[in-house]
């Protein structure tokens, strides 16, 4: 077992950065900070990550990803949107109920580019979060409606294994994947996180899974038998998800917040909320473009 270091790499502090992702077909780098509904694009400069253009959304987002064209998918608040390369924004499905007190969360694309996305409770309901992917014709479908909070979501780097996180129990769940059928197998626990909580994930081209570990500081990976690997030590209490970036997929990105944290833990943990960097010896399995391939103007 290996242990490594995370380094800063951006000047900005954010108060809950996540869902770090790398466009391949643009070469950008797209990440959120959730509190603030901002989502971010940038690009790797060495080893930091550079802030080229911000999208301000009212309300909170709980994740982003690109097409081809670079056309950006958020989901905002409660429902998703689409957002040009010029800027203009086009409503999409709505994702939480209207009255539900929840909100997005995680999400991601699956090797054929469909987006699911989870929900979070802004109560203290507990057990009644949903996974759901959005279809082709943009319509839901609902993969899981038991969940405590939704989180992470990552595919094995031949696509017939899906992960996917509820933090709360400190479980990630495993099940068979067909992305060109849709068909899922049964659910199953793959791994239960201890010291700590499971927030985002992602897959390397081994197919090992490396998981942001929530109030532990750390980033751990496993092997698909679910055996522990390698560490990498992130110099704050709350790694919120991390990625593979660059060309070559061989540097993991880290985020990371700086809510949930006293002004003392703030001040000895002054890089809280920034983006972090780590050599970790292995290459990422790439994340798939969101496909485009429903209107945007559906109606739910």
């Amino acid at each position: 077992m290996t242990t490594f270091t995370a380094t800063v790499a951006s000047k900005e502090r954010h108060v809950l950065a996540e869902g770090p992702l790398w466009a391949g077909a643009t070469g950008q780098v797209v990440w959120v900070d959730i509190m603030k509904g901002h989502v971010f694009e940038g690009r790797l400069d060495g080893g930091s990550v550079v802030q080229t253009r911000r999208h301000d959304f009212d309300g909170m987002v709980g994740a982003a990803v690109m097409s081809t064209r670079g056309d950006l998918l958020v989901a905002a608040q409660e429902q998703l949107v689409v957002v040009s390369p010029s800027g203009e924004r086009t409503p999409g499905p709505r994702i939480v109920p209207a009255g539900k007190r929840s909100r997005t969360n995680d999400g991601a694309c699956d090797p054929t580019g469909r987006f699911l996305i989870g929900t979070l409770a802004l109560d203290d309901r507990a057990g009644q979060e949903t996974l759901v992917r959005i279809e082709d014709n943009g319509e839901l479908t609902t993969i899981d409606a038991d969940l405590s909070l939704s989180n992470g979501l990552a595919w094995s780097p031949d696509g017939r294994l899906f992960y996917n996180t509820d933090t709360v129990d400190g479980i990630i769940w495993v099940r068979d994947y067909d992305a060109e059928t849709g068909l899922l197998g049964e659910r199953r626990e793959h791994l239960r996180i201890t010291n700590g909580f499971p927030d985002g994930i992602c897959t390397d081209s081994r197919g090992h899974l490396w998981i942001a570990v929530w109030g532990s500081g750390e980033v751990r990976s496993f092997t698909p038998e679910g055996t522990p690997e390698h560490t990498v030590k992130v110099p704050c209490p709350h790694p919120s998800s991390v990625a593979f970036i660059g060309p070559k997929l061989d540097t993991l990105l880290i985020t990371t917040a700086s809510r949930d944290l006293t002004e003392a833990e703030l001040q000895t943990y002054p890089d809280a909320g920034k983006l972090f960097t780590a050599q970790v010896e292995t290459t990422g399995a790439p994340c798939s473009p969101w496909s485009a391939s429903w209107k945007p103007a559906v109606a739910h």
